[in-house]
């Protein structure tokens, strides 16, 4: 099969998603064509199933705000009609399944008739999706999509309560290709980053006021005071300046290291023995299966789709949004002996297992081979 994937090509999760689904679809022999303003960050090889079409926005004076989603519907025409692609599957609502929509309006005046998946990840509809400005885009966009997915059960509902949807949405969770990354780093080199009494919490995220931060260091500073640790903060955002401060400000800046956004995040995880995701909102939680995959118990909220992902008192623990409290006693729990880190660490792998990739990626497949079907009887009708 021939697909088309549009996402965003950032170290945001719906975009690394797309990307690992498109590296696991190419593997089973599918043709996969990424299509987008550069080339996604974890899409480090491209191969004969792998290609990357740039998506060019002229620069036009006349234009306060370059028309992004105008360019990309039309590329998708162009790669369309050009790769034989049979299929879409757009990955963000805003503005993808917009784009997506206008391509294949396009290409139905040319007797081209193309289905497309789009799946929704989070922010898209929360946030951004259901401002008013954009609501009833995206409601649109979602109803004139040929098949829907979520990332979670939660999002799912999200989405029906927030918009009018009048389409079925499919639960498709995240995944990870577990055996991949337990085995991914063979040399830890732990010693680089902390001394051999010391546990090291690890936390990754985009630094938005989303993620909570601040909290992150508030139980940090907690577990330190009981037990010898190093904290480690991937990613970088805007919270990232008021986070130095506050670590200045408790006096553990020399505990605390900012590495910024990081392609070896892997690498970071399998040192790591405590994950902390105390987000306001999280439609999924990748960044906690991630670790979970390495072997990291998570510390996390119970917000959004993380009651889906983190199971409470296996894989690590959940609390209410901003328990800061609770959320450093149950760390300590964690790491405060051997035995119980060793347990915790072994339920996390196992607890993970269940989105792997091979179970996960199928399930797209199934959803692909059904959108293509319908999109066919809807062709067959309109020639008619």
């Amino acid at each position: 099969m021939k697909i088309a994937i549009v996402c965003y090509p950032t170290f945001g999760g719906s975009g690394v998603v797309a990307t690992e689904l498109g590296l696991a679809l190419a593997e089973h022999g599918h043709e996969i064509h990424f299509i987008t303003y550069k080339q996604p960050v974890r899409l480090e090889l491209l191969s004969k199933n792998i290609h990357f079409h740039e998506v060019t926005v002229p620069i036009y004076p006349l234009f306060h705000f370059q028309p992004y989603e105008l360019a990309l519907s039309s590329k998708l025409v162009d790669m369309v009609k050009l790769h034989k692609i049979e299929l879409l599957h757009v990955h963000y609502a805003i503005p993808h399944a917009y784009a997506g929509y206008m391509a294949k309006k396009m290409l139905a005046e040319e007797n081209i008739f193309i289905p497309m998946v789009t799946t929704l990840h989070g922010t898209d509809i929360t946030l951004v999706g259901n401002h008013p400005y954009y609501k009833p885009a995206v409601t649109f966009s979602i109803n004139n999509s040929d098949v829907v997915t979520s990332v979670s059960q939660s999002l799912k509902d999200d989405t029906l309560r927030l918009f009018d949807i009048r389409k079925e949405i499919y639960v498709v969770p995240n995944f990870i290709d577990i055996p991949k990354k337990i085995s991914s780093v063979s040399n830890c080199q732990r010693n680089l980053m902390a001394s051999p009494d010391e546990r090291i919490i690890t936390h990754v995220s985009n630094l938005r006021p989303v993620k909570r931060v601040k909290d992150v260091i508030e139980i940090f500073d907690r577990i330190q005071k009981k037990i010898p640790s190093r904290l480690i903060i991937v990613g970088d955002g805007p919270e990232r300046l008021k986070c130095e401060k506050l670590c200045e400000k408790k006096g553990i800046e020399e505990k605390v290291r900012f590495l910024g956004n990081s392609n070896e995040v892997d690498k970071i995880l399998c040192y790591t023995d405590l994950f902390i995701l105390p987000s306001e909102k999280e439609s999924f939680g990748l960044a906690a299966l991630e670790a979970m995959a390495c072997g990291v118990p998570v510390i996390s909220s119970n917000t959004g789709g993380l009651p889906e992902v983190n199971i409470q008192g296996v894989s690590g623990y959940l609390s209410e949004v901003g328990n800061v409290e609770e959320m450093a006693e149950n760390a300590i729990k964690i790491l405060n002996s051997e035995e119980s880190l060793l347990r915790f660490k072994k339920q996390a792998i196992e607890s993970a297992m269940v989105f792997d990739t091979k179970k996960i990626v199928p399930m797209y497949e199934k959803l692909y081979q059904m959108a293509i079907k319908n999109e066919a009887c809807t062709s067959v009708d309109k020639i008619i």
